[in-house]
This record gives structure tokens, sequence and C-alpha cells, in this order.
């Protein structure tokens, strides 16, 4: 048997020219800054990927860009999500198909009021597991709407053969992870956080022995893990507490902008543009994201330069 994934698998961001375009030369450096800043594995075409304001073209020039330039250096875990049952099924089979090791999907849902029912939701799981083949990434976050509770996502990982890994990303993330540990046991293969990290202590005491923040700061991150893993929890509190203030104003400031600011400050990309409607960050915003990422020396920062 193989052994599960863990650490950390920071989600990859598309880049754009300033015309808005696919800057694909931009994505492979973005691709080796992420293999260079120590990543465990990375997860593209997900939410901080911009993936909702991607054609189908696009996702599958991304997809076959990231899977055969990252070549086997790092696991690649493909998020697949849509509302459509069949539609999620393609991408996971065509996902694989190019050598992901995972696929990520989030309940089906389509806007506030929209979203399948537990049972179409349970179906829509069990399709993409026999289609794909390849272990599955439940992503249960506050973006769907949909509430999962542990008792069914116990029943996913238990009756459904591909389903492992959990992103666990609402309110109280420690007392969900907690609870689905407990309750499912051996079934839970991996148990991930995600939200940028802002809750990671409390989930890794939690039992979580992965987590899937931004691009920002994985090589931060990767040592922290590893302390919790070996028992030195008090050096991954203290190396926490020095990254917190700009986990949190990534989180709660910036959002998927800040990886991309950092990484055209530190010459990895040309440009930092995301895609209409979302606006620019703000000058004020930009100049305090970087003061705080300047005191990480972060490899982001380096790298391009």
């Amino acid at each position: 048997m193989t052994q599960p994934y863990r650490g950390v698998f920071p989600v990859v961001p598309t880049i754009f020219t300033e015309s808005g375009d696919l800057d694909l030369e931009g994505q492979r450096r973005v691709l080796d800054c992420m293999v260079d800043q120590g990543s465990d594995g990375v997860c593209i075409l997900a939410n901080y990927s911009e993936q909702f304001l991607l054609s189908d073209d696009e996702r599958t020039a991304l997809a076959d860009l990231c899977l055969s330039h990252i070549d086997s250096r790092l696991p690649v875990i493909v998020t697949c999500s849509h509302f459509s049952t069949q539609i999620a099924v393609d991408r996971a089979r065509d996902a694989a198909e190019r050598g992901a090791a995972m696929i990520m999907l989030m309940p089906p849902y389509h806007g506030a009021s929209l979203q399948g029912s537990e049972q179409g939701t349970y179906e829509q799981f069990a399709r993409v597991s026999d289609a794909a083949r390849i272990p599955i990434m439940v992503q249960d976050a506050p973006l769907s709407g949909v509430t999962l509770s542990v008792p069914f996502l116990v029943k996913l990982a238990t009756e459904i053969e591909q389903v492992r890994y959990f992103k666990i990303e609402t309110p109280m993330a420690a007392d969900k992870l907690r609870a689905l540990i407990a309750a499912g046991g051996d079934a839970i293969e991996g148990p991930f956080d995600g939200e940028e990290a802002i809750t990671l202590m409390a989930d890794l005491n939690a039992g979580a022995t992965g987590t899937m923040p931004s691009a920002l700061l994985p090589d931060q991150l990767k040592p922290l893990v590893e302390a919790h893993r070996v028992g030195d929890t008090a050096g991954a509190t203290e190396q926490y507490a020095r990254l917190l203030p700009l986990i949190n104003f990534e989180n709660r400031q910036c959002g998927l902008r800040a990886c991309k600011a950092v990484f055209k400050e530190g010459g990895v990309i040309a440009s930092d543009h995301v895609r209409h409607p979302m606006p620019p960050l703000a000058p004020e915003t930009r100049s305090q994201l970087l003061a705080l990422a300047t005191q990480m020396d972060l490899t982001t920062l380096r790298w391009g330069k």
C-alpha cells in the first residue's frame, strides 16, 4: 500500500498577462518556484486558481501544461467540481488519464439555492470514483453553501472506494476534523485543512496531517507541519505565531490576490492580473502585504532575482 499523502499541498495560482490572457510561460515559472518552495504536492484549477473565471478550453490547456511540466516531480491534485455529475466525471477521467494523483471535489451546487441532495452528492462522488480510479479529496467549504455532516462524510469514506481525503474549511474546522477522525478511523486517510492555514495549529492538534494553503508561503509552513508531526508542538507553535500576521492579512485582506502580488514582486511572474470582476489589490493593501512578506524571507521573493 502506498503511503498517504501528507504535508503542504498549496493551490497553484493561474497566471495571466496584463490583458487577461493565459501566461503559459509565467505558469511554468510558478510551478518551478512551488517545487523549489519545498511543496509536498500541488493542487490546480481550484477556487484560488480562479477556476470560476476560466473557459473549458483554458481548463484543458492548464491541466495539460501543469501536469506535463510538473512531470512527476510532485503529486498533483486536480479540482474537478461541477454541478453536473457528467461534467465532473468527464473532468475527473481526463485528469486521471493525464497523470493526476488525486481529484478534489466540492459537493454539487450552483449559487445559494441550487444544491444537490445528499443522495445526489453521494451518487456524484461514487460515479467520479468509478470513472477516475484515483483518490478523491472532499472539499468541505462554506463557498458551496452545502452542509456536509460528519456522519455523511464518514459514509462517503467507508462506502466509496476512492474517497479518502478531506479538506475541512468550515467554521470550527478543528472540532469537525477531530470528530471526523474519531468516527471514520482508518477510512480517513488524509485529513487536511485549508483556508490559507489560518486555523492550522488548531487543526494539526485535532489530527490534520496535511494543509492546502495558497502558494504564498509553503516554504515556511512545511517545517511547521513537520515539527508538529514529530511531536515538537512548541516549535510548531512558535513558528506559527511568527507567520500568523501574514497568514491573517492574506486571508482577511487580500484573498487569492496575495500570492500573485508576491510572485510578481519576487520576479517570478510579470503580471499579478486577476480577471474582472475581481478588483486588483488596493495600493495601500499591496504595500502592507509586501512589508509583511519581506519580514518572512519567503522563497518567492528571492526566486526570480
